[in-house]
């Protein structure tokens, strides 16, 4: 099960792109075409011999997210069809989202020569040219990438890098001057001849241009953190740390914020955020890609993150956000694998740490999750997220007794004054304690859970279940779930406890109704499932409830209950597994809480 972590913030962009990241940026992939690995044949992968063939082989490769493979199936159509202005786009787009970059510039060649207006093709070759130091030529081609407004900007600011690259910074912040269309280009505007500003050593002017950036948008973490580096770098300490404690209000825990709050603190000079060229122009691709991947699900993003870490390698933040991308895509090796780079002197070491637990934690390697969270807690005894991670894997995997233990030193960490949002911990804590037999722990962990977050859902229907279940309460047990459910009415689990809260209680015409809510809300869960049939059987519709245990059996049920639903299917429900069953403590069903 996939625990997610809270994403860190790099660009506020949605009141500023506002409809931009629907629009065309690119030429569309096929559909499908997303994700990034190496094709190998254990994936399953078909093997093709010809044109169609290896066409067919891509789109399969994109459907099961994997960029590479998808890549190198288009390249091999291409041999084939070597000028197919199709194939050859897919498969430059492919490798540069796949990060495969060695030999995008002869497929990008290869494209221009078919279409000298392919934006991809432009981008590509002007930025070959610029990490060559070719200045000229990579304006050139830059000028030639303008599509839409996205692309547009992205060329206009790199062009301007270029010719900082060529030491033409009054032609650099000339260019940006004059850049104008979508109403939140002035934020780039002002950014980036901050950026140019600094690495040209012109501080007063690169002050300035950050303070006019602040005041479009204050959000972005990459603007502060240059704003908070220059204030302090031109001696204005005062400026400095007004910044970052605005930042840090409001992002407490943010590493990049923390690590220059630190140098503030000790008014020490911190090194620009950008010092050359290459850092400078990274940055545009890095925040229009971070932009469009958290706004969107199609590649565009990807490909300018990977384009980003091609012009500044060190650009753990792109590094990072790419990770999370293939976390949604279901790709933990890939993610882990660009976790893996993360600088092991980086402020976001940390965060990618954790980051990887979860992802070998996707893959079932669960030793490796708790080694890499252990490493992270070795370093800080204290990091509740950490230790409520390490905990949730923990509590997930049903190693309920070391999860408690775990928990416990969450708790001792948060310390004597609890916030609103740790309620989760104490709730977790609390059905480690409730699966190991400690119910009166148990009950005060979500008693302070509650206490902490009155109206959350999962708690009252923990709880609320529990005591009915325990044959305790029964009154105010009822009360909790049916508060639970009037809050989440669309929580099948929840809806679910309910009805079988009613079942327990020989209440089964009201059973049966909450539990036909519940099915419907959740049509695919065994549990719930089988729960209806019991309930059908006791109102005396017994062909209904063979069915609803014949769809539980179908629904992959945990093999402890399918020997349960099989007996069910060819005897019926006996009194005697009906009592058993009425007896036997069933799973409230909580979804699982993130850390």
């Amino acid at each position: 099960m996939m625990l997610r972590q809270p994403t860190l913030r790099r660009f506020a962009m949605g009141p500023l792109l506002g409809t931009a990241l629907a629009l065309t940026l690119l030429a569309p992939l096929p559909a499908g075409a997303r994700g990034a690995a190496t094709a190998q044949p254990d994936e399953g992968l078909p093997v093709a011999s010809s044109l169609e063939g290896n066409y067919l082989a891509g789109r399969f490769a994109g459907s099961i997210s994997d960029y590479r493979a998808s890549a190198d199936y288009f390249a091999s159509a291409l041999l084939d069809a070597p000028d197919d202005k199709f194939l050859l786009e897919r498969t430059l787009s492919l490798y540069i989202a796949a990060g495969e970059l060695t030999e995008v510039r002869t497929f990008a060649e290869r494209l221009r020569d078919l279409d000298a207006k392919s934006p991809i093709a432009a981008l590509t070759i002007g930025l070959d040219d610029f990490q060559s130091a070719r200045w000229e030529e990579a304006i050139a081609s830059f000028q030639q990438a303008r599509s839409g407004p996205l692309l547009t900007l992205a060329v206009e600011v790199l062009s301007a890098w270029a010719e900082q690259g060529a030491g033409k910074t009054d032609e650099a912040l000339a260019r940006l001057a004059k850049l104008d269309g979508e109403k939140w280009y002035l934020f780039f505007r002002h950014y980036h001849a901050g950026l140019i500003a600094s690495v040209a050593g012109r501080g007063e002017l690169a002050a300035e241009e950050f303070k006019a950036a602040l005041a479009i948008d204050d959000g972005p973490v990459s603007v502060i953190d240059a704003a908070t580096r220059t204030f302090a770098r031109n001696g204005d300490f005062d400026a400095a740390k007004a910044t970052i404690d605005k930042a840090l209000a409001s992002a407490p825990g943010h590493p990049l914020l923390k690590e220059v709050a630190a140098l503030v603190e000790a008014r020490r000079r911190p090194a620009a955020r950008a010092r050359t060229v290459n850092e400078g122009a990274a940055e545009i691709l890095s925040g229009l890609g971070s932009a469009v991947v958290r706004e969107d699900t199609n590649d565009f993003g990807v490909i300018f993150l990977q384009l980003a870490l091609a012009l500044d390698p060190s650009d753990d933040m792109s590094r990072i956000t790419l990770a999370e991308n293939f976390e949604r895509l279901n790709r933990p090796d890939d993610a882990i694998a660009l976790l893996d780079k993360v600088a092991a002197q980086s402020p976001l070491r940390r965060n990618a740490d954790v980051m990887v637990a979860f992802d070998y934690n996707a893959l079932d390697r669960v030793d490796e999750a708790r080694a890499a969270l252990k490493r992270v807690i070795r370093k800080n005894p204290k990091d509740k997220e950490a230790l409520n991670a390490l905990g949730n894997i923990l509590r997930t995997r049903k190693l309920f007794a070391e999860a408690a233990d775990v928990y416990t030193r969450t708790v001792k960490a948060i310390g004597d004054k609890p916030q609103a949002e740790d309620w989760q911990v104490f709730y977790n804590r609390g059905i480690t304690y409730e699966r190991t037999n400690r119910w009166p722990e148990a009950e005060a962990d979500f008693k302070k859970a509650l206490e902490l977050r009155p109206d959350q859902p999962l708690v009252l229907n923990y709880l609320g279940y529990s005591w009915v279940d325990k044959g305790m309460n029964l009154k105010e047990g009822m009360a909790l779930i049916e508060k639970a459910v009037a809050l989440a009415p669309t929580d099948g689990y929840i809806v679910d406890s309910l009805g079988w809260a009613h079942y327990k209680l020989g209440q089964y015409d009201e059973a049966v109704e909450e539990l036909e809510r519940a099915v419907s809300l959740m049509p695919s869960d065994p549990t719930i499932n089988d729960h209806l049939g019991d309930a059908y059987w006791q109102v005396g519709r017994r062909l209904e409830a063979r069915f609803q245990w014949n769809h539980a059996k179908a629904s992959k049920p945990e093999p402890e209950d399918l020997a349960k639903i099989e007996a069910k299917i060819e005897h019926g429900l006996t009194d005697e597994t009906a009592n058993k069953a009425a007896a036997e403590v069933a799973d409230p069903k909580p979804a699982p809480a993130t850390p």
